[in-house]
């Protein structure tokens, strides 16, 4: 008898991934509108309120990988890999994006 895939780790990866294409590209959309917009990105705009609404739809489904990552690590009798998988990236993502936003800060 084969062990399984988890079906949260399968969830938790799928989700980390996606989640955090979607952080990247909405990153590099706000740096781009910011360099490109002379005096900067207007805050109210609603350009820039939708970015970063999305950013925060991304870290949520990060949030939400993270948890299914954990909860298919605890499984028993599955194949671990890919929550494994999952609980990293979405780790990466997040403090990727939490120490982009710490550099912002300071800077």
């Amino acid at each position: 008898m084969q062990i399984r895939h988890s079906g949260l780790g399968i969830a938790s990866f799928i989700l980390s991934l996606g989640g955090g294409v979607l952080m990247f590209l909405l990153i590099v959309l706000a740096g781009v509108a910011e360099l490109s917009t002379p005096g900067g990105m207007d805050e109210g705009a609603p350009a820039t309120v939708m970015i970063g609404l999305g950013i925060i739809g991304a870290g949520l489904v990060e949030l939400v990988a993270l948890a299914l990552g954990v909860a298919g690590v605890l499984q028993r009798d599955r194949r671990k890999v890919l929550a494994i998988l999952g609980l990293v990236f979405s780790c990466g993502a997040l403090l990727g994006t939490a120490g982009l936003l710490l550099l912002g800060l300071l800077s």
